[in-house]
């Protein structure tokens, strides 16, 4: 068994390169599975500045150097995401993208462990509405996250 010493985190196992590979694999996934085409239609044509984004908040957020803290003074997602209706089922279309993107990346089945109730927490903060019928009544209930 690992000791508490012993861990490594996401950061020292992938390092940035597999950091950035994993986000490639996960829009690669999105711009070609028409089971996430709710969330790839709430980004813009250009992925670009979004893999970049990615890149960095996931490297500062698995335990890497602070560089999305650096851009944009804090790791809170839920203000970026705001504008948009995220529902349970675009949730579930970003972690189902996630975890496609580290099969395609061949991550091992500890790492797919470690990140798998961290990312369902990330996918679950970034929920904004409790339903996936945007323009219903809940458009004006948020759901308080913090």
């Amino acid at each position: 068994m690992t000791s508490v010493n012993e861990q490594r985190t996401p950061y020292e196992i992938m390092g940035e390169d597999g950091i950035r590979r994993l986000v490639n694999a996960f829009y690669d996934v999105m711009e070609s599975s028409p089971d996430a085409a709710d969330i790839r239609a709430m980004h813009a044509a250009d992925l670009t500045p979004m893999r970049r984004m990615l890149t960095a908040y996931l490297t500062t957020w698995m335990g890497g150097p602070p560089v999305y803290i650096a851009l944009k003074g804090s790791m809170c997602l839920t203000d970026a995401h705001a504008a948009f209706h995220i529902g349970p089922a675009a949730r579930d279309q970003w972690l189902a993208c996630m975890e496609k993107a580290l099969d395609t990346i061949d991550a091992d089945e500890s790492l797919k462990a470690l990140l798998a109730v961290p990312f369902q927490r990330v996918a679950e903060a970034v929920q904004n509405r409790p339903s996936n019928r945007a323009g219903s009544a809940d458009e004006v209930v948020l759901i308080a996250k913090g």
